[in-house]
């Protein structure tokens, strides 16, 4: 059921892609996707670049030298996570503009006394969002590629290194070839998000498919040519993936578990040190110090002009029972999936497990779409049923409660829950279930007195992380919020839209404050412990 419940939307985008006409397909094939596609693929290839050069350089950079503050680089190096994308491009937007503070300083300090005389590329551009993009989400390359480096052994870089290696090689040729995996999976899950991407896009003038989705739907009120845009996003995704698959196909690893020993960092000099901790702190520097910090300036100067306004509250109201609502479900039905795959393994267990995670593979606006079609085709029944029977409209009644919202937030981050929740259970012995089956516990005694305690981790870490998505969540909350209700998210794409700054820095202010959870989780792991 879980399954069906995740797999209903997709299935909905493609029934609603094929009631367009012919006409419109080439309308679409000859105007919309060719400039879509194009900035869409070369958005992924500079977001992808960018992302797994910093991600690995940075995360070789704390893993093999031994320096002043490397500690301290290792967990900021995450920070970045906590800052959504629209944050980012909407903070840079003003910091960057030809009038503003930043780039009149340079001005003042070169001698000119106007914009036209001399300012800086327009950060408007592909280039710019690629910019933008890439120092948010290296940090997903950043955190399986260290891990990879942390359980590399000092067998193999010793043995390098007695057969006459220089410390570069070593990354060359014997780190970056067994990190390629960690690599490949952390540009992939950037790329994937990238494509979720909505607001920082519209902002920067670069028409993705994404934003292309988006504008048929809500500026052109054309639903099936919408679609038709989700669906050919869908294939990108699904290419995304085999292409990752088919890079690892022949790579298998692995390592002694009896014989190995951490991989110790190289002590350096103090001046080098130095050296190296700058260039570390660098995309943390772009990608959290300078936009939290444009942030935290402009929402003091809004609560002393103005103070909190009370739309502020009512947002925060919105955004926190919302994503609550969702992530309470979630964190039930991921239990739900992950517990049958414990109890009845198998093929059909594994195929539905994997049917009711495929959400988080898809974009925002597709599942969007998909959700709109099957709760508006429910709605239109209950309100024809309530007119037959009882003569009264029922109107919009999952529309217009956000119910619609809640099943787009379960459908998309239900991997997660899933995930965290299979892999918590993963950590528990089968003899535990054999012991507490021998003592007389049925199975649903056995999940409540042995199993859940023991998961209560994994479940909350799972919580955590849903909680936080659906606070940053965008383009499906934009999509399929009900009417005169409004997040912390749409508030403030709806300010930066109307370039209203200093209006929507306190509501992105609190979304990065609520990001940084998951940043302090995801510090605590990986470490070598002792």
């Amino acid at each position: 059921m879980v399954a069906i419940l995740v797999t209903m939307p997709v299935l909905a985008l493609v029934y609603q892609a094929m009631q367009g006409s012919a006409g419109l397909w080439s309308h679409l094939l000859t105007n919309v996707l060719p400039t879509a596609l194009t900035d869409t693929v070369m958005l992924l290839c500079g977001v992808g670049l960018l992302a797994a050069i910093l991600g690995t350089t940075t995360a070789w950079l704390v893993t093999a030298y031994d320096f002043p503050g490397r500690g301290i680089l290792e967990w900021a190096l995450l920070l970045p996570l906590a800052v959504p994308t629209y944050i980012i491009a909407y903070a840079y937007l003003d910091i960057l503009h030809p009038i503003g503070s930043l780039q009149g300083t340079i001005r003042w300090l070169l001698g000119y006394t106007n914009p036209r005389e001399f300012r800086l590329p327009d950060i408007r551009s592909i280039t710019g969002c690629i910019i933008l993009l890439g120092f948010v989400l290296y940090p997903y390359v950043y955190i399986p590629t260290r891990a990879m480096f942390l359980t590399q052994t000092a067998n193999l870089i010793e043995a390098s290194r007695t057969l006459g290696v220089s410390r570069r090689s070593v990354f060359w040729h014997v780190a970056l070839p067994l990190a390629r995996p960690a690599i490949a999976v952390g540009i992939s899950l950037a790329l994937m998000e990238a494509l979720n991407d909505i607001g920082a896009s519209e902002f920067l003038g670069v028409r993705t498919l994404t934003v292309s989705i988006y504008t048929t739907w809500v500026t052109r009120s054309d639903l099936p040519g919408a679609a038709q845009i989700a669906l050919s996003l869908l294939c990108v995704v699904v290419a995304l993936i085999a292409l990752e698959r088919w890079a690892r196909r022949e790579q298998r690893y692995s390592i002694s578990a009896q014989r190995s020993r951490y991989f110790e960092p190289h002590k350096v000099t103090a001046i080098k040190g130095l050296l190296l901790f700058g260039l570390g702190s660098l995309p943390v520097l772009i990608g959290f110090v300078a936009p939290a910090s444009y942030l935290v300036t402009h929402a003091w100067k809004r609560f002393r002009f103005a103070g909190v306004s009370s739309r502020f509250l009512d947002d925060a109201a919105n955004t926190i029972v919302f994503a609550a609502t969702a992530t309470v479900i979630v964190v039930i039905l991921g239990l739900i999936v992950a517990y049958a795959v414990r109890l009845r393994p198998g093929p059909s267990a594994t195929w539905f497990y994997r049917l009711s995670t495929m959400g988080y593979a898809a974009p925002g606006t597709v599942i969007a779409i998909g959700v709109l079609v099957v709760v508006g085709s429910l709605d239109r029944f209950i309100d024809k049923t309530t007119i037959a029977w009882f003569g009264i409209s029922a109107g919009l009644v999952f529309m217009g409660s956000g119910a619609a919202l809640i099943y787009a937030y379960v459908a998309r981050f239900l991997a997660i829950s899933a995930g965290g929740t299979e892999a918590g259970l993963a950590r528990i012995p089968q003899s535990f279930d054999h012991a507490a089956r021998t003592l007389g516990q049925t199975t649903e005694g056995t999940f409540r007195y042995v199993h859940l305690p023991l998961s209560k981790a994994a479940l909350t870490a799972a919580g955590l992380l849903v909680f936080v998505d659906c606070v940053k969540e965008l383009p499906a909350t934009l999509l399929l919020r009900p009417l005169n209700f409004e997040t912390f998210a749409t508030q403030l794409y709806g300010e930066a839209a109307r370039g209203t700054y200093e209006e929507a820095a306190i509501a992105a202010l609190a979304i990065v404050v609520i990001g940084i959870l998951p940043v302090v989780l995801l510090s605590k792991v990986g470490r070598p412990k002792g």
